[in-house]
């Protein structure tokens, strides 16, 4: 394999793997809503304005520290894939997810690694990426690779801080905060979502004005941020989330615009409270990212 392919797949991953599951919003305390909405919810309460409600779910998703978590992703030509597994956020960001592309020039390029699937490893400083055989025979005889958040924040500019502050703060209440910072939330009606009532709620966020108000990024790489936003033609986000008796999230739909095509992701949450176990990979089996772009430099695009 040339070593531009593993740098093109390593990267792929890094971005892919972000969007997986979780949410896709970074954490903050910060959101929309008037202070009078603020009072606590009660089930059985009626008249609840769409703000109160989402701010009791917000906080109750948050504080069952995990879930199961199925999703289904589409980004334009790039890709489309699906993930399942568990997420627990009690601590930072930790979990086991199974990655699966079915189809874009993502799948492509896994293909030529020897699987469309991997098996991604969330722990609070870093996510891990297990390849396939042919890919460690090609790529150091290491299966694992791994991307340390620090070094994915050096990678892209604003782009890449964004990314490490999603992915070590990003929990399922994240789509909740998303329409409350928006300050466009409605109440759709109640629905059924695999067999469980829930209250449908549904509005639109302006993508790189929620960066600025939901992100601990500094003003450089907010402009950074919003400057690669409009390249990539992102302008505004669809969210629908539904929210069952408890106050739980059971299920978030997202959907935008990019240059590349039409955005869309949908995620079903469950099992809250599950019990989490990730551990880091054999230090023997594992490839650093840096290490492998590295190498990628120095070789200068020839084969590996």
């Amino acid at each position: 394999m040339k070593s531009t392919t593993v740098r093109r797949v390593t990267l792929s991953i890094a971005l892919v793997s972000a969007l997986t599951g979780v949410a896709a919003c970074n954490s903050s305390d910060s959101s929309g809503g008037s202070g009078k909405d603020d009072k606590a919810v009660h089930k059985g309460t009626t008249h609840v304005s769409p703000v109160a409600a989402l701010r009791s779910a917000e906080k109750s998703t948050d504080s069952a520290d995990s879930a199961k978590v199925e999703s289904t992703t589409t980004m334009g030509t790039l890709m489309s894939m699906k993930a399942d597994g568990v997420m627990g956020w009690a601590d930072g960001l930790t979990g086991n997810l199974t990655i699966t592309y079915t189809g874009g020039t993502m799948a492509d390029t896994m293909r030529q690694t020897g699987s469309t699937s991997m098996q991604a490893r969330y722990l609070p400083d870093a996510y891990y990426a297990r390849m396939s055989d042919k890919f460690a025979q090609q790529a150091g005889g290491k299966h694992w690779i791994r991307y340390g958040y620090d070094d994915l924040a050096k990678l892209g500019g604003g782009s890449g801080a964004y990314l490490k502050d999603q992915m070590q703060n990003t929990t399922p209440n994240q789509s909740v905060k998303l329409l409350l910072a928006s300050g466009d939330v409605r109440k759709v009606g109640e629905e059924t979502v695999r067999g469980e009532q829930a209250t449908h709620y549904s509005g639109t966020v302006d993508v790189a004005d929620l960066a600025s108000k939901n992100s601990n990024l500094s003003a450089g790489q907010l402009a950074d941020l919003k400057k690669q936003l409009t390249q990539a033609g992102v302008s505004t986000e669809q969210i629908d989330i539904w929210v069952n008796g408890d106050d739980l999230l059971v299920k978030k739909v997202e959907k935008g615009e990019l240059s590349t095509g039409t955005m869309s992701s949908t995620a079903y949450y469950s099992d809250y409270g599950v019990k989490v176990s990730a551990e880091e990979p054999p230090a023997g089996d594992t490839a650093d990212f840096k290490d492998l772009m590295q190498q990628q430099g120095a070789t200068g695009g020839t084969s590996s």
